[in-house]
């Protein structure tokens, strides 16, 4: 099959549901037939930049790699699902207006109900003054201004959020086919 290469990114707070997002519209697109790849910013940390640390320099070097792979790999006609917080939007657009091929994702879930969902209990470690510059306690997260996609995972189903974002995909040109999951 014959695909256009697009990078999704999904940007949002530390637990706003980007990853879920993301791994449910891989499956998707695999079920399909598209390539696929994903460049989670948990995993990407530990293998592609893990000498980076967290100040804003860092943190927009971390971003500007994973825009380079992102960007090889689109150009080659694949579809390229990045999720990271990348909480500076100066850095999005830079990454965006390389590869060109790009949507936002924006997982635009307020920090309460991030703080509720704390899987890894960095949001507790951050109050307790034991992990600095972390992004919304102590460091901003900038929220896009105009994002293709915005996923409110605290008042819609995973299903609402892919629906929105394989919505816009086939709008775009990227995906053709209808969205199985939903069926």
């Amino acid at each position: 099959m014959q695909q256009r290469g697009v990078t999704i990114w999904f940007t949002g707070l530390s637990g706003a549901g980007k990853t879920t997002i993301c791994k449910a519209l891989e499956q998707e697109l695999r079920e399909q037939g598209y390539k696929v790849e994903v460049l989670d910013g948990d995993v990407v940390r530990e293998n592609l930049t893990k000498g980076l640390g967290f100040s804003k320099e860092d943190r927009d070097e971390n971003i500007r790699r994973i825009g380079f792979v992102a960007q090889l790999l689109t150009r080659n006609g694949v579809i390229v699902l990045v999720s990271a917080i990348s909480p500076y939007r100066a850095i999005r657009e830079e990454v965006r207006h390389r590869i060109n091929d790009f949507v936002e994702v924006y997982v635009s879930t307020p920090l309460e109900v991030c703080e509720q969902r704390d899987v890894k209990g960095l949001y507790k470690r951050a109050r307790a003054g034991e992990i600095r510059q972390f992004t919304g306690i102590d460091d901003p997260y900038e929220p896009p201004l105009n994002p293709e996609v915005n996923c409110q995972t605290h008042e819609e189903v995973l299903e609402e959020s892919l629906s929105k974002v394989w919505q816009k995909l086939t709008e775009m040109g990227y995906v053709s086919k209808p969205l199985v999951a939903l069926n």
